[in-house]
């Protein structure tokens, strides 16, 4: 049944050959899973010679149990790799402990606001080099057998699963030796049509991929959290106000998880509607929520 619909995705031949090394930069949440399987059950023209989750160590349960169930089904084919920076709640924490400050800390794009009360903006984005793309990046070095500081002469295609419907979500490669792919968009495929293949390959529960503390999540993410989810919504309140204890460092500035720049468990009102869709577009670039 795939099979007879992809053929309408207008999907293009790539030649994998002229690479060192496939990539999948694996999110486990609804698109990169569904393109995971569908490299795993020759449904794409390629398969990436492996998967790389880089792990905050603060997803949902839901995540790490969908990354466990992957790896049951596929890591023979396509090996999974996991690596970390450590954890980014932790690391946040240490960084505006008031009795043992961090010096830096790489960070979210935390809202603030200022002791007069008056909203600022949002801190410069941080996390997703320090814990997605440099250990995955670190990771790519080590499997094509170079050492650290030594100049990569291989070439790499990495893998992104962004549907069609995300396409502004695309970018090119930070370092030249890495190429950016996105199947998906190539073969016109959408997020439904990706919970579409999860649903007829029986992964129907697949939930986003993000951090728990995310500032990107929109305000029906945090109610559908706050309802079906009451740990992690527990856990990103108690973020939320743990890391006012201090200041962040080279920020005078209060921060908070919450675009309104209130106490978490304040701003997020009980009568707002889960489904209305996020119009800002906001995400971490191609590296996590997918």
């Amino acid at each position: 049944r795939w099979n007879e619909q992809r053929e309408g995705y207008g999907g293009r031949s790539v030649d994998s050959q002229k690479y060192d090394l496939n990539v999948l930069s694996l999110g486990a949440g609804v698109q990169s899973t569904a393109l995971y399987l569908m490299a795993l059950n020759n449904d794409l023209d390629s398969q990436p010679d492996c998967a790389i989750f880089a792990d905050t160590q603060w997803e949902p349960k839901e995540v790490y149990d969908q990354l466990t169930r992957l790896i049951a089904v596929g890591s023979d084919a396509i090996p999974i790799h996991v690596v970390t920076n450590g954890s980014l709640r932790e690391d946040v924490l240490n960084a505006v402990n008031p009795r043992h400050p961090s010096t830096r800390v790489a960070n979210p794009p935390f809202y603030t606001k200022s002791a007069e009360g008056e909203t600022e903006g949002k801190l410069w984005r941080q996390c997703t080099q320090e814990y997605k793309i440099n250990p995955i990046e670190r990771k790519i070095r080590e499997l094509l057998g170079y050492k650290k500081g030594e100049r990569v002469k291989s070439r790499v295609r990495q893998w992104f699963g962004i549907s069609s419907d995300e396409a502004q979500r695309m970018r090119d490669s930070r370092v030249k030796w890495i190429q950016n792919y996105y199947p998906l968009i190539d073969r016109l495929i959408s997020r439904n049509d990706c919970q579409r293949y999860l649903n007829d390959n029986d992964f129907p529960e697949v939930i986003k991929s993000s951090c728990i503390g995310c500032p990107y999540h929109s305000a029906a993410t945090w109610v559908h959290m706050k309802r079906n989810r009451p740990d992690d919504w527990s856990d990103a309140v108690d973020f939320d106000r743990k890391m006012r204890l201090g200041n962040l460092p080279n920020v005078k500035s209060a921060a908070y998880l919450s675009r309104h720049c209130e106490p978490l468990d304040e701003a997020v009102l009980h009568d707002h509607d889960e489904d209305q869709l996020d119009l800002f577009g906001e995400e971490c670039e191609g590296m996590c929520g997918v």
